[in-house]
């Protein structure tokens, strides 16, 4: 009688230049954090507003366009943490999910502009001639403008869409991320390893972004994170003057154009609260922004 043996299963694959990589990964984050007060404050603020916006409908189970009829302008208290404002709204639910429509808002402009600018940019400072020529010019029409006049004048000509405010930022953004991207090709672009590159036969958009653009990402980064704090006030100021996102979509600055006339009257928590929360989240970008620029520094020992 013959006993028949299954084969042992081979041992699993274990892929350790991925564990070496998430190792390397978790130490450069690690001292991030620790190398400063601004990059581990930036970082613990910035965090803190992404995990509560993506769990606001998990933190908050009202919903932030419910209206208590009963409890118009009510003060901070266990029903109502932060609050009701004159419609009757939760304050502290508006506060809360208003951090999705700013964050989204924000971080969707910036990504607009710096795909459109970097890409521009790339173009414009490799290439050169007439196309550099134009474009530059453009820029300057589109930056003689002051940029919070021009976005009231662009939104409140369109509909008042968050659509309308994410494209309008992207446009004053753009201008800024061509004219740093360019500035970064024309100092890289005649270093040695780019002639070498091109010497060998590379393609022009090849050289551009596996060469050149690497190099140029750092201070991409530092400018993404300004702007995001400075998008972030563009959106709450142009709803503020209501020609942005309305009530009663959950805004920070609706909601503090709202509470507005009632803080006169002692009425504050609908001002104060979504005023904290804005100046806290823009306090976080501009700390990170900071911590990054000096951490990438090439002076710093």
């Amino acid at each position: 009688m013959s006993i028949e043996t299954t084969p042992a299963a081979p041992p699993a694959h274990v892929d350790h230049g991925d564990q070496s990589a998430l190792r390397g990964a978790a130490r450069g984050l690690w001292g991030f954090l620790t190398s400063s007060t601004a990059a581990f404050t930036g970082t613990v603020i910035v965090a803190v507003f992404v995990l509560l916006g993506a769990l606001a409908d998990v933190i908050v189970r009202t919903d932030p366009l419910q209206v208590f009829g009963s409890d118009v302008l009510t003060p901070p208290s266990a029903a109502h943490w932060f609050g009701t404002d004159g419609n009757g709204m939760d304050v502290f639910s508006r506060t809360i999910h208003a951090i999705q429509i700013d964050m989204m808002v924000a971080v969707s402009a910036v990504t607009i502009s710096i795909t459109v600018g970097v890409t521009l940019g790339l173009i414009a400072g490799y290439r050169g001639g007439w196309f550099e020529m134009l474009l530059l010019r453009i820029m300057d029409v589109l930056q003689a403008f002051p940029a919070v006049i021009l976005a009231l004048a662009v939104v409140a000509a369109s509909q008042k869409s968050i659509v309308a405010v994410i494209l309008v930022i992207a446009l004053l953004d753009t201008p800024v991320f061509i004219r740093l991207t360019r500035g970064q090709v024309l100092s890289l672009r005649e270093a040695m390893y780019v002639e070498a590159a091109r010497s060998t036969g590379n393609r022009p958009w090849r050289i551009m972004w596996r060469h050149i653009m690497p190099n140029a990402v750092p201070p991409l980064i530092i400018q993404a994170a300004m702007r995001l704090a400075w998008a972030v006030m563009v959106v709450a100021a142009l709803a503020f003057v209501g020609v942005g996102i309305q009530v009663p979509t959950p805004e920070w600055g609706a909601m503090i154009q709202h509470g507005s006339q009632f803080i006169t009257s002692g009425q504050w928590w609908p001002v104060v609260f979504p005023g904290v929360a804005l100046m806290l989240l823009v306090l976080g970008f501009n700390l990170l922004a900071d911590a990054i620029q000096d951490h990438l520094d090439p002076r710093k020992d």
